[in-house]
């Protein structure tokens, strides 16, 4: 059963993947933002009692979708790490195995917010690290959610997800893509990251994530 939702963009096919990533068949790329490795170890860091195990769970996602489409390259759109804090041994020594696992795989990461902070990767993970917008036509790969002059951005920082509401006041809260020919945001890759709840406009079409597919609003 097909899970993915293909959608044309600019004159390109993408793969809008229900685990919170696009994947590019014309370039055999996949595509994911504000990953935060090591959050969950930051705020352990500062004594709050959160879940442990956020980052293997975070890199075994990683790990299934690389087996399931043909990826010669990973783009990360902002926010790698997420703190000084994360580059705790223990948390690096994680990042470096799953590094092993993919060696043939080219990796690019698009300065975050979070990046800035935290400062590089390590060299020994073989990424490359640019500074937005980096252009890989027809589209402006960013972190920051702000149009380009030339390129339709796809751009990452906000972590949107959206709120569906029953008639009994139920509500479902779920991470969503935004397709817009300006500016189009991923969700949130990081198993601990929250989201922010947006409303759509006559421009953007939303498409929910959720229960292991994905569906236009």
């Amino acid at each position: 059963m097909t899970t993915h939702c293909a959608i044309e963009l600019c004159g390109q096919k993408l793969w809008l993947l229900p685990d919170k990533a696009i994947y590019w068949p014309a370039r055999r790329a996949l595509l994911v933002a504000d990953v935060h490795i090591g959050k969950a170890a930051s705020y352990r860091a500062l004594h709050q009692p959160v879940p442990r195990g956020t980052t293997q769970a975070t890199l075994a996602r990683l790990d299934a979708l690389l087996a399931e489409h043909e990826c010669e390259l990973l783009i990360v759109l902002g926010d790698f790490l997420h703190a000084r804090t994360a580059r705790a041994p223990a948390t690096l020594a994680l990042v470096q195995a799953w590094r092993e696992r993919h060696p043939q795989l080219g990796i690019v990461l698009i300065r975050g917010n979070h990046d800035r902070h935290a400062g590089d990767p390590p060299a020994s993970l073989g990424i490359d690290v640019v500074d937005e917008p980096w252009i890989m036509a027809p589209f402006a790969l960013q972190h920051e959610p702000e149009a380009h002059p030339t390129h339709t951005v796809l751009a990452g920082h906000v972590h949107p997800a959206f709120v569906l509401r029953g008639k009994a006041r139920q509500r479902l809260r779920l991470p969503c893509f935004v397709i817009d020919n300006k500016v189009c945001l991923l969700p949130a890759f990081g198993e601990f990251t929250g989201g922010w709840e947006i409303e759509p406009t006559q421009a953007s079409r939303i498409y929910l994530a959720g229960a292991g597919r994905v569906w236009p609003l």
